[in-house]
């Protein structure tokens, strides 16, 4: 090998290399370390980590670095050394394609927090934060130890697969409870209650409707599968001459302040919701009409909206279970009365005459109250059908602007809820022993255990009552009264009750017995 030093060489524009061995071009360091090469096939080598071939191929055993990195990129194989985010810039994603390998956190490195990964944290600015904890807006936390939500709540359509609790305003929703039920099923008087809780009303019509407590079977599908197993049927009578201005029928449940007040419904905020959920079914299919309403203070404000039987948007079908869902929004006009009186109202109209629409407001909406508007326009069909049906159940109304699973109670418990308004003390003839009474003048007063305190002082009913001193003394059909009902206490299960119009001698103690033609020995109404 020939040595050249490149300080005494002038005026050399090409150097030809000879055949043979010697046709390499190779440049040396004084310490006699080769660091540039020229092979015979035009192949360059710049130390031991970098060859560039005659094809335009550059081969790097270390490290690469770019300013910039321009033109379509294609056939980059093999492994890639570690690669530092900071440089990555101004990369055009039409020239990154094919699948990544699997990338470890580690391995990412020089990327800041903000800049939305880095290892052991995923920050994704707007949407959450994961650490040990995950954060959704500012609103709910997620962490090994629980859910926190600071709104209205967490709504899910399921639980495990369960229904339990309660959230619902509505009392005896399932209709399983019918303490007035005589044994027949039915309620063929004008207005009263035969399913618990559920008031039915009518006027001006030709022919009563009737109440059935009716079974829902298997062949109902949509109610029966989710646990209903009893509905309440009003029947129609026959309307012979049609439906008049002034005829009415409605369907409806009245719901205690307090309970209103404590159910986490902000009722004076449009975004606090309310959302109405139920299963109904009618032989003539058509639009009805729901409602909610409050008054208060001396103002009345009422919420109308309609659905429809089928499938609870426009396809009419006649004898269909149709799930209606609507939800509604608070109001700053109204007004909910704590105590245990009257706070809201919710129901259904079979059907309202032209009396109670003329003026109406839109639907889905709070509206002021008045008689002449009170539902919106109503279809005729049901009401001018001899016999119709319409049958309800699963009926619940809950906070939330979602239709949960409705929450089925024992059977044991919804009986408790609905004697906090209505009991019967049950026994023929003379079956039921009152207990002892002391004469106070010819009135029998008597003190009578109950199972559940009642909302209020309650209207005692009984047909009859007889009492006994060395055998018989005297029987006496005056209605009893609760004594002292001023004074009554809210949270007591012990009611003194009057039993007058007997032949008593004053402050003797006397048996005291039922004498009745009816399966009910008493009965005690704090009915809303």
């Amino acid at each position: 090998m020939t040595v050249i030093n490149p300080s005494s060489i002038s005026g050399i524009t090409s150097i030809t290399m000879p055949s043979g061995d010697g046709n390499v071009l190779t440049i040396h360091t004084n310490d006699g370390v080769e660091r540039f090469r020229i092979d015979s096939s035009g192949n360059v080598k710049v130390g031991s980590a970098c060859t560039i071939s005659q094809d335009g191929d550059v081969f790097f055993t270390g490290v690469c670095t770019a300013t910039t990195l321009t033109g379509a990129a294609s056939g980059l194989t093999g492994a890639l050394p570690a690669i530092s985010g900071a440089n990555l810039t101004n990369l055009p994603a039409a020239n990154l394609t094919g699948a990544l390998p699997a990338i470890s956190g580690a391995n990412l490195t020089g990327i800041a927090a903000t800049d939305n990964v880095r290892t052991g944290i995923l920050d994704v600015a707007g949407v959450s934060t994961f650490r040990n904890t995950m954060n959704v807006g500012a609103a709910v936390t997620i962490s090994e130890s629980g859910i926190e939500a600071s709104g209205i709540g967490i709504t899910v359509a399921s639980i495990n697969g369960s229904s339990t609790g309660s959230k619902n305003l509505i009392i005896n929703g399932a209709m399983n409870v019918a303490q007035r039920d005589d044994g027949t099923g039915a309620l063929t008087t004008a207005n009263g209650l035969l399913c618990d809780r559920w008031k039915f009303q009518q006027g001006n019509v030709d022919e009563n409707a009737t109440q059935s407590h009716i079974d829902v079977t298997s062949s109902d599908t949509g109610p029966y599968q989710e646990g209903f197993r009893k509905a309440l049927r009003i029947q129609n009578g026959n309307q012979t001459s049609g439906a008049g201005a002034a005829d009415y029928q409605e369907l409806y449940q009245y719901i205690e302040g307090d309970q209103v007040l404590t159910s986490g419904w902000d009722y004076k905020n449009s975004n606090s919701k309310l959302t109405i959920s139920m299963w109904v079914k009618s032989s003539v299919a058509q639009t009805f009409a729901g409602f909610l309403y409050t008054t208060s203070n001396g103002s009345s404000v009422h919420y109308m909206y309609d659905y429809v039987i089928g499938n609870g948007t426009s396809n009419l079908t006649a004898n269909t279970w149709t799930k209606v869902k609507h939800t509604l929004p608070g109001n700053s006009n109204l007004v909910v009365t704590a105590g245990t009186g009257y706070g809201l109202g919710f129901g259904i109209y079979p059907f309202q005459g032209t009396d109670y629409t003329t003026s109406r407001s839109a639907s889905n909406a709070w509206a002021s109250w008045t008689t002449s508007n009170k539902v919106p326009d109503m279809t005729t069909t049901w009401y001018t059908t001899n016999d119709a049906t319409l049958d309800i159940t699963g009926v619940q109304l809950e906070v939330g602007d979602e239709a949960t699973p409705y929450k089925h109670k024992h059977i044991a418990e919804e009986h408790m809820m609905c004697k906090r308004y209505f009991q019967k003390l049950a026994g023929y003839a003379d079956h039921y022993m009152f207990g002892l009474a002391r004469a106070e003048s010819n009135t029998a007063r008597t003190g009578i255990n109950i199972p559940v305190p009642m909302r209020t002082a309650p209207t005692v009913a009984c047909n009859g009552h007889r009492t006994f001193k060395d055998g018989y003394n005297s029987e006496s059909t005056d209605t009893p009264a609760i004594y002292a009902s001023s004074e009554w206490v809210s949270e007591s299960n012990m009611y003194t009750i009057d039993f007058g119009g007997h032949n008593l001698a004053h402050n003797n103690m006397y048996a005291l017995m039922s004498k009745t033609t009816s399966k009910n020995a008493l009965t005690l109404d704090a009915e809303l």
